[in-house]
């Protein structure tokens, strides 16, 4: 590989993506709290727990994956 090229983990686009798609989950959940649904389960709020989850996983993956600059000693 030539100098000056990093690549990024899978694993960094992953967490992005995740985290993308809980806070899109969560925000529609919170504006659905106040319409809820006339199922069994409404009262489980799982859109938002949902969004949470992923969004906790997402977070992790992004900040464990986020791209660094190498030292010196590794190359």
């Amino acid at each position: 590989m030539s100098k000056g090229h990093h690549m990024l983990p899978v694993w960094f686009f992953i967490g992005v993506l995740l985290t993308a798609y809980g806070v899109i989950i969560l925000i529609t959940s919170v504006f659905q709290f106040s319409h809820p649904a006339t199922i069994q389960f409404a009262r489980y709020h799982a859109g938002i727990w949902g969004g949470v989850i992923l969004l906790v996983i997402g977070g992790f993956y992004t900040l464990k994956f986020w791209p660094r600059r190498s030292s010196e000693k590794e190359k």
